[in-house]
């Protein structure tokens, strides 16, 4: 992958971002608190942090899924105010519909847009192609693997050509052997077509595997309070977590985490 070349304008950028939830209610959670930063085009960036402290919060806010109590969002320097077709979510849970078929969930967010028959055709058949389920188009979600299931859901998410796709923990389901396998296709499709990818993970080594920076996210509420540039060069394998510096950039996480996470314990949090 060539080296990310940062425009003046970024491809999504967000600046003091907060989200309370049941404001001024006794019940009242601050979950993000002043959240600011730049992606650019071609990145892959992701957003790790103690559990609850607001990741997919953030990333939903980024989405327009969930509004903001204060602060802005922009893609290409127009303002977010909710969802749209620039931007595409790949939930954890896969979210197919199951009395559709391969095709028809993947073809559901063309239509939804109104695009031609013709053209959802060739769109659904080059991402159902790209992430390795041809053949499978006419299979329902209950004939599908967990694996098959989430390239679904990617190939969904991809088909609508958004400017950003927005990943919440897309494999956090599926097992260990698996979920490598597709750390790796994602990398390749996101090469392909030179998209950019804002990533949810719990899991350090993915998202030093993935990511070309890393977001680091306070406990609650939760604020970026760090990031992280991961100077391996794209393309990388599984053979690339072998590396020294792999190792180092995975120690460096781990020793921002366990901080948060220990902080979140005496705050009786965890």
């Amino acid at each position: 992958m060539e080296t990310v070349v940062k425009t003046k304008t970024p491809i999504l950028q967000f600046d003091s971002l907060n989200v309370i939830y049941n404001e001024g209610e006794p019940n009242q959670v601050h979950a993000l608190k002043n959240v600011s930063g730049e992606i650019h085009e071609g990145e892959f960036i992701s957003i790790i942090g103690p559990s609850g402290c607001g990741k997919s919060t953030l990333l939903h806010t980024l989405d327009g899924l969930l509004k903001a109590t204060s602060g802005t969002i922009f893609v290409n320097g127009s303002p977010v105010h909710g969802p749209d077709g620039d931007r595409a979510m790949v939930f954890q849970d896969f979210a197919l519909m199951p009395w559709q078929t391969v095709y028809q969930n993947v073809a559901f967010g063309l239509r939804l847009a109104g695009k031609k028959e013709s053209e959802i055709r060739d769109k659904v058949m080059h991402y159902i192609k790209m992430v390795g389920l041809d053949g499978f188009e006419q299979k329902y979600p209950h004939q599908l693997s967990g694996g098959m299931k989430q390239r679904v859901g990617i190939a969904r998410g991809f088909a609508v050509e958004p400017k950003v796709l927005l990943m919440d923990e897309p494999f956090s389901a599926i097992d260990e052997q698996t979920r490598e396998i597709m750390q790796e296709e994602v990398l390749k499709i996101m090469l392909n077509e030179k998209k950019t990818v804002v990533f949810i993970t719990h899991s350090i080594d993915e998202a030093v595997f993935l990511s070309s920076r890393i977001f680091l996210m306070s406990v609650r509420p939760g604020q970026i309070v760090e990031e992280v540039k991961i100077d391996i060069p794209y393309p990388r394998t599984l053979e690339t977590k072998s590396l020294p510096e792999y190792q180092e950039y995975k120690q460096v996480i781990w020793d921002h985490l366990k901080g948060e996470v220990r902080r979140q314990y005496r705050k009786g949090e965890a």
